[in-house]
């Protein structure tokens, strides 16, 4: 075991920051220290808590990997742009910080568009991505609709984004019955910082990897909330695109179904982990 490895399991189970090249990342590692690697990175306006019930299904065989993303959770906002490639860059980081070689990466929304990057840059880091309501290019007027919401985020703070988020997130059930699902995204979404909101936001409106998807070379699992807008019909066509790929939908779940739908979520999960190992 290297003294890096040495350090960090010392850590295990708690919060703690990694220093990177491009500042510090908060990270948290869970699990069996000893199985494969799987990393986990959070949709925007919200935490690496968003993936406790993932972390919880995996600890007897994986050794879970948490971390913020810039400008969320504990990690501060960068004083570099953010772009995909940088959070792409960032997972590297991650694995070199904690002198891990390759690890299975599961990503939703901002976080899937992350790790799937981080595939297509760095193959050789990657056994497997997971990717979960993301899409594979800024849809047709992300840039107007982003700029309204940063306007909101600067002007009145990140509580006024807080219901206008968990609608379009959640399915009308969930809302109604107020689910612990949704309490905890309100949590994240209000914690959120609004320099850090903006930032991504940036990164988000304008973007298209398109020609990534038929040179990717791992084996990859598109997972959508059957009850996500256009997205499902998007990642079908992300699928199709990329040669080693298998499409699927959950249920009764929107646009976070490991925090709307943690147990048919983490089903699939497991047997892509299964696959891998």
């Amino acid at each position: 075991m290297s003294n890096t490895t040495t350090l960090h399991a010392s850590r295990r189970g708690e919060c703690f920051h990694l220093h990177t090249p491009r500042g510090p990342l908060n990270v948290r590692l869970d699990g069996n220290a000893n199985g494969p690697a799987i990393v986990f990175s959070n949709s925007h306006a919200t935490d690496l808590s968003l993936w406790s019930a993932q972390a919880a299904s995996l600890a007897d065989r994986c050794n879970v990997i948490r971390y913020d993303q810039r400008g969320h959770g504990m990690t501060p906002v960068s004083s570099d742009e953010v772009t995909f490639d940088t959070l792409a860059q960032d997972v590297v980081a991650v694995l070199d910080a904690l002198d891990v070689e390759r690890a299975l990466l599961v990503g939703v929304s901002m976080g899937a568009v992350t790790m799937l990057r981080c595939a297509a840059l760095h193959p050789s880091r990657v056994a497997g991505v997971l990717a979960c309501d993301g899409q594979w290019a800024a849809p047709s007027g992300a840039r107007e609709t982003w700029h309204a919401r940063m306007r909101i985020a600067m002007d009145e703070g990140m509580a006024a984004l807080v219901e206008p988020t968990v609608s379009r997130w959640f399915t009308a059930g969930s809302l109604a019955h107020a689910t612990d699902g949704v309490l905890h995204a309100r949590r994240m979404i209000g914690a959120t910082s609004a320099a850090g909101y903006i930032a991504a936001a940036r990164a988000m409106q304008s973007y298209d990897f398109r020609a990534d998807y038929p040179h990717l070379r791992v084996p990859v699992r598109y997972v959508a909330g059957a009850n996500d807008g256009a997205l499902p019909a998007v990642m079908r066509q992300m699928s199709d695109a990329t040669p080693d790929a298998r499409y699927m939908t959950i249920p009764d779940a929107g646009h976070l179904p490991n925090l709307e739908r943690p147990d048919a979520f983490n089903d699939v999960l497991r047997c892509f982990v299964a696959e891998l190992t």
